[in-house]
């Protein structure tokens, strides 16, 4: 049982890092730029979280797949396919975190005060250092939330992982995937340690966001 947890931890924190760094860039892009196709940009970016996981996971089957030419050039290089490996699940869990973090990166940005942001502008500081000294430090709570939701949505991640990664023990087999096949085989006893686990630790982060992005509002 503690080997499905450690690597479900360990897919998480990696799905959530990504989900994270590109969640947050393109937060800030939907909530600071006007450009055509915005909130259809925002609608594909967040249409994850909406769909069923087994069509995510169909989707992405068929972009990584060994017929497609990222799964063909990902074998020539690597010398084995991607799908049915660790990579395709953190990939299933980073699609399904992606979404969270958009929106809740882009609320947080949209609600920072834009004159600090215009008073450096006049003062001659590149787009980029207003956000990274400005805009992203001030929004500082609502980013760390959208990791921990990123965080808790990747820990749980089922069926697009199932679709893409598979369930091989020792490889794929997340604490997800482990609790199924101990309901199936009648192990009731550590289906329900493995999700009174994940249950456990999902409150803690909700807990924690909670306080969090409450605690904020409150002192303001």
């Amino acid at each position: 049982m503690l080997h499905p947890l450690l690597l479900s931890f360990e897919i998480a924190i990696v799905a959530a890092f990504f989900a994270l760094t590109g969640g947050v860039a393109a937060g800030w892009l939907l909530a600071k730029r006007r450009f055509p196709g915005r909130e259809l940009c925002d609608t594909l970016l967040t249409l994850p979280l909406v769909l069923p996981p087994t069509v995510l996971g169909y989707y992405l089957l068929t972009v990584i797949g060994n017929r497609s030419p990222i799964g063909r050039l990902w074998e020539a290089v690597f010398g084995g396919p991607l799908v049915f490996t660790r990579t395709a699940a953190m990939l299933a869990a980073f699609l399904t975190a992606l979404p969270l973090v958009v929106k809740t990166a882009r609320a947080a940005i949209a609600e920072v005060d834009g004159t600090a942001e215009d008073a450096a502008r006049l003062l001659g500081a590149s787009e980029w250092r207003v956000a990274r000294t400005i805009t992203l430090p001030l929004a500082w709570r609502g980013i760390v939330a959208a990791g921990a939701l990123a965080f808790a949505r990747a820990l749980g991640d089922f069926g697009a992982t199932l679709m893409v990664a598979g369930n091989i023990p020792g490889e794929t087999r997340t604490a997800a995937l482990a609790i199924y096949d101990a309901v199936s085989a009648g192990r009731d006893r550590d289906a329900l340690v493995l999700a009174g686990t994940l249950s456990v630790v999902a409150a803690v982060v909700l807990y924690g966001v909670n306080r969090l992005t409450n605690g904020g509002n409150v002192r303001k």
